[in-house]
């Protein structure tokens, strides 16, 4: 995978730029928000790793626009903020995954792997309901006709309940299979997500049985 990576503090930029090529992916670092978007309109990237305080702005601007853009890149963010505000505010802006600093340099690789399968992995199921279709293989939604973006995490979440044909999926089975771990992070990410999911496709696009999990309507 080409995984481009964003930080301004040069140590761990090398660290984590290293340890991704060990991995055997090609890696492209960057140091601010206009480095960043440079190499976003220079070339393709798999994953986007994003610390969000940069010197010429924030990693959320740079979330913004590439979601803006219509890409469905998966994108981590690296934050030294471990507030839950900030999980979600990052997640509305666009991103998959959140990674507070310090983190074990293992539990990075993971997750860029995690990211990675999900959106290479195509589907050849759909599903579909009176103004509403998903398309897994080409991985396009649209809403009365009109194409809406979804994050490769909010295709992994849409993809686990609609292989359930319609039966509820347990919270930790789509936690196990979206994010390969069942921690406190995940568990919030995933309420976040389903909300941002609602928002996108309509209240009733995803019924939730209490107690149990959640189902495509």
């Amino acid at each position: 995978m080409h995984v481009l990576v964003v930080d301004d503090h040069a140590e761990l930029l090398d660290l984590v730029a290293t340890s991704l090529e060990r991995d055997g992916h090609r890696v492209t670092a960057a140091k601010s928000v206009a480095d960043a978007t440079a190499q976003l309109a220079a070339s393709t990237f798999d994953v986007l790793v994003l610390d969000l305080g940069l010197p010429d702005g924030t990693g959320l601007d740079v979330c913004r626009r590439v979601r803006e853009s219509g890409s469905t890149m998966p994108i981590l963010i690296l934050t030294a903020r471990r507030a839950v505000v900030q999980r979600v505010e990052g997640l509305d802006a666009g991103a998959d995954d959140f990674l507070a600093k310090p983190f074990a340099v293992a539990e990075l690789r993971a997750r860029v792997r995690a990211l990675g399968r999900r959106a290479a992995i195509p589907s050849a199921r759909a599903w579909s309901r009176p103004g509403i279709e998903l398309d897994f293989a080409r991985r396009r939604a649209s809403v009365a006709s009109r194409e809406v973006p979804l994050t490769a995490k909010e295709w992994g979440i849409l993809q686990v309940l609609a292989g359930a044909q319609g039966r509820v999926v347990a919270r930790g089975r789509i936690i196990d299979e979206v994010w390969g771990e069942g921690d406190e992070s995940a568990a919030a990410s995933l309420d976040v997500l389903m909300n941002r999911i609602r928002k996108k496709l309509g209240a009733d696009a995803v019924r939730t049985v209490r107690g149990e999990g959640y189902a495509l309507a």
